[in-house]
């Protein structure tokens, strides 16, 4: 199993998530995140003063899926969210050594 979290743009998440849904992934966790990357966030002007708003606002989707189901949803993930500019965001995928679904205490690929 992995964990793949895909940092994003905020006005990706309808098509994202209905995209997702669609690949028939079981759930996910969305958040409200802000943070920064290469671009290092932008200057707007305030009362006359240079301000630097380096904190961006994003969604976070996190998902736990099968081994076998990753690449595929990278790529959904990547046409979905991509703009083509700089700010689309990053996937991180890790590894995930147990999940158990505490109602029924399954584990494993079935409490996904």
């Amino acid at each position: 199993m992995k964990r793949v979290v895909a940092i994003v743009r905020p006005e990706k998440l309808e098509p994202l998530k209905d995209a997702l849904f669609a690949a028939n992934v079981s759930g996910m966790t969305i958040s409200q995140v802000m943070g920064c990357g290469n671009q290092h966030g932008w200057s707007e002007y305030f009362r006359g003063t240079e301000v630097l708003l380096n904190m961006i606002p994003k969604l976070k989707f996190e998902l736990v899926v099968a081994d076998e189901a990753v690449d595929s949803l990278v790529d959904l993930i990547c046409e979905t969210a991509s703009t083509g500019e700089v700010g689309d965001g990053k996937i991180f995928i890790s590894p995930v050594e147990e999940v158990i679904r505490i109602r029924t205490r399954e584990s494993g690929e079935q409490a996904i």
